[in-house]
């Protein structure tokens, strides 16, 4: 069992939901159950699937829970683009989130590759 809250990406993963929710609460009232849901939910799914695999009993399972949550990771990249092309976000935002969300996607491949290394 691993400590999540001292997990770099977990914590950055965090940060950027915060993020997320303050990018989107301007986003169009008629998006709400839409885009701006997805985008928050696809947000908050990458740190909860970090704590979830950390809180099982076995590196297999925390790098099965780390791929749900890269998954996720891509699927927020591709509604970032998508509200930046519909004008929800401007230029500077989207690259910011855009560029967390890399970031976060390259900490949890370097992680699983350490679990999978001590495997």
């Amino acid at each position: 069992m691993h400590n999540f809250k001292e997990l770099k990406v977990w914590i950055k993963s965090k940060e950027l939901v915060i993020n997320i929710y303050k990018n989107t609460a301007n986003f169009p009232k008629e998006e709400l159950l839409g885009l701006t849901s997805q985008i928050r939910r696809s947000a908050v799914s990458i740190p909860s699937n970090i704590a979830e695999g950390c809180g099982r009993n076995s590196d297999k399972d925390l790098i099965r829970f780390l791929d749900i949550s890269n998954g996720s990771a891509f699927e927020l990249e591709t509604q970032l683009t998508i509200a930046n092309e519909l004008n929800y976000l401007n230029e500077n935002n989207f690259n910011y989130l855009n560029d967390k969300v890399t970031e976060i996607q390259k900490m949890i491949y370097g992680l699983k590759t350490k679990l999978s290394n001590n495997s």
